[in-house]
């Protein structure tokens, strides 16, 4: 069974990039700081496939469901970009260069013209991505020995960043090392909640070292405003921090997420969504880039005041386009069969449902009218049906075969075993998968 909170996080975060990519609005960065909820949730995933499989196979599968839909996207931008002039341009990166192979597999920002910026400038995203996956088997062996302590190095690597001025001998090197800096706390702490460890922290502590780190974060941000303002995205120390605080709170939580299944349209959107992230990721900013010409093409470029609900809505189809056209890959990384629209629960992965429907299997463990006869007098011979006693038996309507932990989704709890750890976690999923893995 998935766990629809992580659906339901995963797909708001996707949703918060496309609209701010769009509209440029600094607190949305602040409101709900969507790349350390993305990194934090692949954190949490991979090490889940860390503790099942090889670091061996946990990587080809890795990079087996992320590269694909890159190398879609590059044998369609790069000839494009080439026909508008890239190898004419003046600056920049030249084409023709060893750095094109960062389109196969992109340990660096993969290069591209001025004119294609919109392809190619999101693509930090998946390189950030990689080597954090590249890293994760010493990273985790790292968590397994100083637990809290390796959440906190990324921040302190920050600090030291800040303090000596240290820079890397390349452009590309030295972004990857910021980056690595930045959201490295958040996908560590990815690891915290795989297996437990975050969850057995005392809420409030939990609160108070948000709480903390926010009010850090918020202090810097107002002392180093970048170039847009107010803006997370501008100053990284700042997005560490909050970033991190909102990772803790947001994936202590467990929330009761049945509700979900009944609304029908979000419910779906949220399986669209992690199905498609990787596309909605690569293609949303083309779609962006492309909004103005398709509405002149279309004589409704005289928006007047509706511009934004408009864009908006030109943004969303022409996404939903480039899902349409190019979300199959997908389908294919991931050893799926593939989908045009796979809005519904993937086949063999059912969505979340409320635990009770429909008539429940009868219980020998719990008492109900007796059957027709007469009356035996004299002892009750030995049977399960004993009133006030319940043996164990499977799951009855009205009540959930995995309950919610007493005291509400922050109530402290003890680690589950190892055997019972499906039933708080995930599959191995990643967020640029979409899909449990099948290898």
């Amino acid at each position: 069974m998935r766990n629809r909170y992580l659906d339901l996080l995963r797909a708001a975060a996707i949703v918060r990039v496309v609209v701010y990519h769009l509209f440029g609005w600094p607190w949305l960065s602040l409101l709900l700081p969507a790349m350390g909820i993305m990194f934090a949730l692949a954190g949490s995933l991979t090490a889940a496939s860390l503790d099942r499989r090889s670091a061996g196979a946990v990587l080809t599968s890795r990079l087996r469901r992320l590269l694909p839909p890159l190398w879609l996207l590059g044998l369609i931008v790069v000839p494009a970009m080439l026909y508008a002039g890239w190898a004419a341009q003046e600056g920049g990166d030249r084409p023709w260069s060893w750095k094109l192979a960062l389109w196969i597999l992109p340990l660096g920002d993969p290069p591209g013209s001025t004119e294609g910026i919109d392809a190619w400038e999101p693509l930090w995203y998946i390189r950030a991505y990689l080597w954090f996956v590249l890293l994760s088997p010493l990273l985790y062996l790292a968590y397994k020995k100083i637990a809290w302590a390796a959440v906190a190095a990324p921040i302190v690597l920050i600090a030291v960043l800040d303090k000596t001025g240290l820079t890397l001998p390349f452009g590309r090197a030295d972004a990857a090392m910021w980056d690595f800096a930045t959201y490295g706390a958040c996908w560590i702490a990815g690891f915290a909640h795989h297996d437990g460890r975050l969850h057995r922290l005392r809420p409030g502590l939990v609160g108070a070292a948000a709480a903390v780190l926010g009010v850090a974060a918020l202090y810097w941000l107002h002392g180093h405003p970048g170039e847009g303002g107010y803006d997370l995205n501008d100053v990284p120390e700042s997005q560490a921090l909050w970033s991190l605080a909102f990772v803790l709170l947001a994936l202590r939580w467990r929330p009761d997420m049945t509700w979900l299944s009944y609304v029908r349209p979000l419910d779906r959107a949220v399986n669209l969504l992690n199905a498609r992230a990787v596309t909605v990721y690569l293609w949303h900013n083309i779609a962006i880039a492309a909004i103005w010409p398709v509405l002149t093409v279309l004589t409704l470029d005289d928006t007047g005041s509706m511009e934004g609900p408009v864009t908006l809505g030109a943004t969303l189809a022409l996404t939903g386009v480039a899902v349409l056209a190019f979300g199959w890959a997908e389908d294919l990384a991931a050893r799926r069969r593939p989908r045009l629209w796979p809005a519904d629960a993937t086949p063999g992965r059912p969505a979340a449902v409320p635990a009770a429907q429909g008539p429940a299997a009868p219980n020998p463990a719990i008492p109900g009218p007796a059957a027709p006869g007469p009356a035996i007098p004299g002892p009750a011979a030995p049977g399960p049906a004993i009133a006030g006693t319940a043996a164990p038996g499977p799951a009855t309507a009205g009540t959930a075969a995995t309950a919610a932990p007493v005291g509400g989704p922050w109530a402290e709890q003890p680690a589950p075993p190892q055997a019972r750890r499906a039933a708080y976690e995930e599959p191995a999923v990643s967020w640029l998968a979409g899909g449990a893995e099948r290898e």
